[in-house]
């Protein structure tokens, strides 16, 4: 691997020209394919293998035409103090604002709340549910938002709850700007060329915008949402950074040797090049890996992330080496690397279990994760559905945000009518309903639906704890009437894909751990140093979710990255954190411990070798780091809650890998273990396969001597 790198490393220097305008072109290409491409659609909850998922499939199948999932808006009508919204000139005014909108095309259904007792107790307040029937389009908005505001003129309050009014979430903003704008100040820092520094921004931009673009392209096609774009953009632009900056460094530092220029390049490409394309594997295999575990948004999430970090190595390959012809001769640059490797190993145990205490205490909060997903609450009070949420609570109880959906299948029963009103009077007495809606029947009179009430809020315990009962008392519920039910629901979907989640959590990081034990395993050829960095990545994995939990559910902190309202931790966050921070955590690992061995393998004592590694790499793995926290930290003002969620716990987890287990934890550990950490079994040995990534000793003389 490493000659043909070398090979491709000196070709895309010398046909520089070539390979910028080939990636202009794919860039090029790309965008004509993106603006001729729909835009992406929204994020679907559709989870295969859970009971809220089938019953939404059953109510499909059985009342055809009505899709399950159909977009849904309630407008709230809240009455003036000292009025009721059934005073005649209020009442008029609600009825309009409905008839107006039921004459909509695309509107399937619009639901009279006096018609559907949808008033409260005390008469101020009412809401009217609006179906569509399928994709709400821009006329079909303007048309509910100048209903909405000629009622306002009334001297009603009215806001509009669902998804079809609500404003578009923003992923780009001024935070996103600062994270690249310290991006480049840490690469200046760095390299102390503006030259220098910009190359690795530039070419990250260009991989991203690649990246992007092509999701833009194919995203209807493939089901790729906003937030799989973003996950994408967010990764691609941070190992884009990191991979390029790695290859300019080594070269750099080749140059400083005295290689020329296409030699240091080819250098350059076969040894940090090779790193590159080892530490990207990893990403991409666990990001891949997503896709597997049989949640749909996962998977979409993870392949469109895995498809960034793929340009992005091609890029650290091909179009860096041809602009680093571009660079001045570099200037020596000291490191502080080698004093803090000799601070490390003057001192390994203290500084071994501060590590790990530190680590730990930052992992305890993650025994109290609770999974969910974000809904209307979470949104800021200026928005229309945020204001609908609480005025909705404050009329009819928490629990109207968030009704269980009850599917009756009484193809079993002798009379369907009366089955049907058994189930829901029974469910109607369970503790915790407040009500239950009249049923529905289908035409074919074998399916009916009706939706109860909770008295609790949709993510509140309590809750969860009554769909559990529900579920749990069906065998009861359903005696002596022939009939089966499922029960659906915001609570109810929550509830099931969180336990899917938790599910499928421990085999994905069973093999993420395992697989990363056999890269680690093949790479150093080393039994010790392959656990220490997998049993280092689950510290700061778990120190990442302790993190996570402490800020965005218990709320410690939460002003201080705008967090509006704390709540359970988006379900596929943990696992998808997971496979991300396993590649990157490999990026360090490989990048710092790669020129260890190197120097062990070139007959320094196994101590001396980690200063010598410290001293080579350090400085640039501090850096790339750096670079990382500040793109993801980046994200954290992103009005997406799953992005700004990920965002910052991509941050923590990096800052927790690359300076507690990276630079402290595993070479106070190889200290402690000297020579023992580089040896391997004889028979496994012979079994192995052997992977050249930083180039074989001596090599930099041999090539050198062909130009």
């Amino acid at each position: 691997m490493s000659t043909l790198l070398h090979r491709l490393g000196r070709l895309a220097f010398r046909r520089r020209w070539y390979v910028i305008v080939v990636w202009l072109a794919v860039l090029g290409g790309a965008a004509f394919a993106a603006g001729a491409a729909d835009q992406l659609p929204e994020d679907s909850r559709s989870m295969p293998g859970i009971e809220a998922q089938a019953a939404f499939d059953l109510a499909q199948r059985r009342f055809p035409g009505t899709a399950a999932d159909a977009p849904t808006a309630r407008i709230v009508f809240v009455a003036p103090d000292g009025q009721k919204v059934t005073d005649a000139r209020n009442r008029a005014t609600v009825e309009r604002v409905v008839r107006e909108v039921g004459q909509g095309s695309l509107v399937a259904a619009a639901v009279n709340p006096f018609q559907a007792r949808a008033v409260s107790r005390d008469g101020r307040t009412a809401y009217a549910v609006v179906t569509y029937a399928g994709r709400v389009t821009d006329a079909g908005r303007d048309q509910l938002r100048t209903a909405v505001d000629r009622a306002r003129t009334t001297g009603l309050t009215v806001d509009v709850g669902g998804p079809v009014l609500a404003s578009k979430p923003q992923v780009g903003g001024v935070s996103e700007v600062v994270g690249v704008v310290l991006a480049a100040l840490v690469l200046l820092v760095t390299f102390g060329s503006v030259v220098a520094a910009g190359l690795p921004l530039v070419t990250a931009l260009l991989g991203v915008g690649v990246s992007m673009l092509t999701i833009f392209a194919v995203g209807g096609l493939f089901g790729l949402s906003t937030t799989s774009g973003t996950l994408a953009a967010m990764l691609g632009l941070a190992v884009g950074i990191d991979y390029a900056l790695f290859v300019v460094s080594r070269f750099r530092e080749e140059r400083a040797n005295g290689h020329r220029p296409e030699a240091a390049a080819g250098l350059a490409v076969s040894t940090a090049g090779g790193a590159v394309v080892f530490a990207g594997l990893t990403v991409i295999i666990a990001l891949a890996g997503l896709a597997t575990i049989g949640i749909p948004a996962a998977a979409r999430m993870g392949v469109s992330a895995a498809g960034a970090v793929v340009v992005a190595v091609f890029v650290a390959l091909t179009l860096v080496p041809a602009l680093l012809g571009f660079l001045p001769n570099p200037r020596p640059r000291r490191s502080a690397g080698t004093r803090w490797a000799h601070h490390v190993l003057r001192r390994p145990v203290p500084v071994l279990l501060a590590s790990v205490l530190g680590l730990v205490l930052l992992a305890v909060p993650a025994l109290h994760l609770r999974l969910g997903m974000p809904g209307d609450e979470t949104r800021s009070t200026e928005t229309t559905e945020r204001r609908a949420y609480d005025e909705l609570a404050a009329g009819f109880g928490p629990g109207v945000n968030g009704p269980l959906t009850i599917v009756v299948d009484a193809r079993g029963a002798d009379d369907t009518g009366r089955a049907v009103q058994t189930i829901a009077t029974r469910i109607g007495d369970t503790p915790g309903i407040a009500a239950v809606s009249p049923t529905r029947l289908n035409e074919a009179g074998d399916t009916a639906l009706f939706t109860a009430t909770p008295t609790t809020a949709p993510t509140s315990e309590q809750t969860r704890d009554l769909v559990r009962l529900i579920r749990g008392q069906r065998q009861d519920t359903v005696a002596g009437t022939g009939a089966t039910f499922l029960v659906s629901g915001t609570t109810a979907v929550d509830l099931d894909v969180a336990q899917k989640v938790l599910d499928a959590f421990v085999p994905y990081l069973a093999m993420v751990l395992g697989l990363a034990f056999l890269l680690l395993l093949v790479l150093f050829r080393s039994l010790l140093v392959p656990l220490t960095a997998v049993l280092g990545f689950l510290l700061s994995v778990l120190a990442g979710l302790g993190a996570v939990v402490a800020v965005f559910q218990w709320g410690w902190a939460a002003d201080l990255i705008g967090l509006r309202q704390t709540g359970p931790i988006i379900s596929t966050m943990p696992i998808v954190l997971v496979g991300i921070v396993f590649g990157l955590a490999m990026d360090y690992q490989v990048f710092l411990v790669t020129r260890m061995r190197e120097a062990h393998t070139r007959g320094e004592p196994a101590r001396q070798a980690i200063s010598t590694g410290f001293g080579h790499s350090a400085r640039v793995v501090v850096a790339a780091a750096l670079i990382m926290i500040a793109v993801f930290a980046g994200f954290v003002g992103a009005d997406l809650p799953m992005i700004k969620m990920i965002g910052f716990s991509l941050a923590a987890a990096v800052l927790f890998d690359a300076f507690v287990v990276r630079m402290a934890l595993v070479p106070a550990v190889l200290a402690l273990l000297g020579e023992r950490a580089w040896t391997l079994p004889g028979w496994l040995d012979r079994l192995l396969p052997h992977v050249d990534v930083e180039g074989k000793p001596g090599a930099g003389a041999r090539l050198t001597g062909i130009m």
